[in-house]
């Protein structure tokens, strides 16, 4: 890890304990306390204020988050509208049975259930705040890692992937939201101007650095650092992070260096201010992928990845809620991303390690191929093309109208950063692959795609081809290429209370007054990560916490008034 990788990242210090909440000094109260302005923080704190909580979200930077710079997909099956229009009789039955086999067991089934029965519930309250949604499917049966501007329901995870679909049809639930470039702003821009509508208070360039607690340890509110508002610093310090963020896919370490002085300008400058929450508070920080300190903790194979998320994603929200007890679960889990569609021809060549054997079907998911990769292989695989399948690919790489992040990186891989052999037997010393290996592995996928034999790891029938024209190429998928880089987010958080979100503590009571949301919280995604499941798990866990919150409203000042007078 390069000097420049060791972003520091928030402060989280240990919590103030107080008397009771009326020994405090708060600067600003209010019933329900988000931390993290982005989709989950966003969701929460819209439920909330419909019940008639007074809200205030604070956020570190101006909001967003890693929602923003998403694909803005929301993963919503059981019959939406759009998957009707697209002519799909989805059920929550069908959707429940795949997500079963894709979450193994992360969550319990009664909320796995929940999830999908709320689903079509779920995306039409989105769209009541002005998220638009779509159902135009892209050409190609739908299957891709993200889909061209004016196509907006897609195949996006495995749901035709023969071993993980179920015995019900797949349905295509990847709703993007409609909108020109990749949609997250689109969908982020919606939410926070429906909680400004609603009344939601925001505190903005406020880092939560500890929480406010009694001696019962009831979490009362939250110290936060602020920028002075309106300071020329604190425009400063929106341009820097805004910058770090643009420029992230281009330029990762000059955006370090940028994050560098914004963690500067913070310590520097930032001024404490405590915010009583009356009913509780809500940790939605997002993940911790920014953080490499407990990467390596945690999962330490992933510390050469490609970092995806935001700057704030800096594992805040889970220090928190740790610094009062509560615990987190999964965070050994981290996703990797390794898509072979787009172009669409690469999934029919088959996927090696370093040693020439095939360890996955080509077809899945990118972070169902990226997970084996990195905790298996070593983050050290090779794609291996024979010559009429790498023409394919390289045609469909520039003309199939793919996105530039998609045609780009794919065309460098095949045309100058690909290894090449008359015969199987050199390209195995191209590649320093054992050359009886290469052979064994090539040779058992042509008996699948002729139809010999079955297919060693449950690749269709329409993902098979014979690759027997040489000369042969090998791809280097490796997460040490440089240009193909190997995207990683983590997937672990607090452990929740599944029917309210509230934290958990180590015997597994609820800590009074704190909650989870998002990729701060074990949820749906935080086994594997297919696309839209993350924004779906926001929508469902955010409206979760908010709704759980509010509903102490009536309960909260008998409740306070007792635990203070002891």
């Amino acid at each position: 890890m390069s000097m420049s990788d060791n972003i520091p990242g928030t402060e989280v210090l240990p919590p103030l304990q107080v008397a009771d909440g009326n020994s405090v000094a708060w600067d600003q109260q209010c019933d329900v306390l988000v931390v993290g302005w982005g989709a989950a923080g966003a969701c929460a704190a819209l439920e909330a204020r419909a019940q008639g909580a007074d809200v205030l979200i604070a956020d570190r930077f101006t909001g967003g988050g890693a929602s923003s710079k998403s694909g803005g997909v929301v993963y919503a099956g059981g019959g939406t509208r759009h998957q009707q229009a697209a002519g799909f009789n989805d059920s929550p039955q069908a959707m429940f049975d795949y997500l079963k086999h894709e979450t193994q067991g992360v969550v319990s089934d009664d909320t796995l259930r929940r999830f999908c029965d709320d689903s079509v519930g779920n995306l039409e309250w989105l769209e009541s705040h002005g998220v638009p949604y779509a159902h135009q499917m892209p050409p190609g049966g739908g299957k891709t890692s993200y889909p061209p501007d004016g196509y907006f329901l897609y195949y996006s995870g495995n749901e035709l992937v023969p071993d993980h679909g179920g015995s019900l049809p797949a349905s295509p639930r990847g709703h993007r939201t409609v909108g020109k470039g990749q949609g997250g702003a689109v969908l982020y821009a919606h939410l926070k101007a429906a909680c400004l509508k609603a009344g939601v208070r925001p505190l903005l360039q406020a880092a939560a650095r500890r929480l406010v607690i009694d001696p019962q340890g009831r979490v009362l509110g939250v110290e936060f650092w602020c920028i002075p508002e309106g300071s020329k610093e604190a425009q400063l310090h929106a341009r820097l992070a805004a910058r770090a963020e643009r420029l992230q896919n281009f330029a990762p370490g000059y955006c370090n260096r940028l994050r560098q002085k914004v963690c500067q300008l913070e310590r520097d400058l930032a001024r404490p201010r405590r915010v009583r929450a009356r009913n509780g508070v809500i940790l939605s920080t997002g993940g911790f992928i920014f953080n490499r300190q407990m990467i390596q903790q945690h999962a330490p194979k992933f510390q050469r990845n490609f970092k995806v998320g935001a700057t704030g994603c800096d594992g805040s929200g889970l220090r928190l809620g740790a610094s009062v007890g509560g615990q987190g679960c999964g965070l050994e889990r981290v996703s990797a991303w390794r898509f072979l569609n787009p172009p669409y021809s690469w999934h029919k060549g088959i996927v090696v390690n370093r040693e020439g054997q095939r360890f996955c079907n080509e077809e899945v998911y990118g972070a169902t191929l990226g997970q084996p990769l990195m905790e298996e292989q070593g983050g050290k695989a090779w794609l291996v093309l024979d010559a009429p399948l790498r023409k394919k690919a390289i045609r469909e790489a520039l003309f199939g109208g793919y996105w530039w992040f998609q045609s780009f990186p794919a065309l460098a891989l095949m045309l100058f950063n690909v290894r090449k052999g008359k015969s199987l037997n050199e390209l195995a010393t191209a590649t320093s692959m054992d050359p009886t290996v290469l052979r064994a592995s090539v040779l058992a996928a042509n008996a699948a795609a002729r139809g010999e034999a079955p297919d060693a790891f449950g690749k269709s029938e329409g993902g098979r081809q014979v690759l027997e024209q040489g000369p042969f190429y090998a791809c280097d998928i490796s997460v040490t290429n440089p240009v193909f880089p190997l995207g990683a987010l983590s997937l672990g958080g607090l452990r929740v209370d599944e029917l309210s979100g509230a934290v958990l503590d180590e015997q597994g009571q609820a800590i009074e007054g704190l909650y989870a949301a998002g990729r701060s919280a074990l949820g749906i995604p935080s086994h594997l990560y297919i696309s839209g499941l993350s924004l779906a798990d926001c929508v469902f866990s955010g409206r979760r916490a908010g709704a759980a919150v509010a509903r102490l409203q009536n309960q909260q000042p008998q409740t306070i008034q007792t635990l203070e007078m002891t």
